[in-house]
């Protein structure tokens, strides 16, 4: 049986590409989800695994979309090998039934790895340029104001709530009580 296995790392993007290429080889039964490549907890591979049996074929549209890196790729391929099932990639033309394909099947495996390896690299440096430039990151620190102070007074005082203290203030009520802690430590 011609089996076949797509994968898209989010929500908002598209397996149609995949599934379409994968139809003009006759694949007969489709595996599809999105989730990262770089998670093997995925709940359709693992019931495109159980669900294999000697004799089928299991085809991607590149090794890119059945592991994000050589090791978990070389596993994935494998068992599938001690099942004797068969991968066809169908982006590097690669075959496990033939000496070249499992060659280059890991020849490829490889090089996905390295390639995303550099590209978490170059984030990496990446962010390290913008930070020394002076680029802050993730959400701006909340400092503790006049108008925080008095609300809190306010507060203590139980001259008003902590709700109305909260929308006065324009925090999140979990933000609020965090700040009343780091407050209160300050003053003690």
């Amino acid at each position: 049986m011609k089996i076949g296995y797509c994968r898209v790392s989010s929500q908002d993007q598209r397996e149609d590409r995949q599934i379409e290429a994968l139809k003009q080889q006759g694949v007969e039964k489709f595996f599809t989800e999105k989730i990262s490549g770089q998670y093997m907890d995925r709940p359709k591979l693992k019931e495109m695994m159980n669900f294999v049996r000697e004799g089928d074929k299991v085809y991607i549209e590149s090794i890119s979309r059945l592991a994000r890196n050589t090791l978990d790729f070389l596993n994935i391929v494998k068992e599938l090998s001690a099942k004797q099932v068969e991968v066809v990639s169908l982006k590097e033309s690669i075959d496990t039934s033939t000496p070249q394909g499992k060659f280059m099947l890991t020849v490829f495996g490889a090089l996905y790895e390295l390639e995303r390896d550099s590209i978490k690299q170059r984030q990496l440096e990446g962010i390290q340029v913008a930070k020394a430039k002076g680029t802050q990151f993730g959400r701006p620190k909340i400092e503790i104001n006049e108008q925080f102070v008095q609300e809190y007074k306010m507060w203590k005082k139980e001259l008003q709530t902590a709700t109305s203290a909260i929308k006065k203030l324009g925090l999140s009520r979990s933000t609020f009580y965090r700040k009343v802690k780091e407050y209160e430590k300050s003053i003690s």
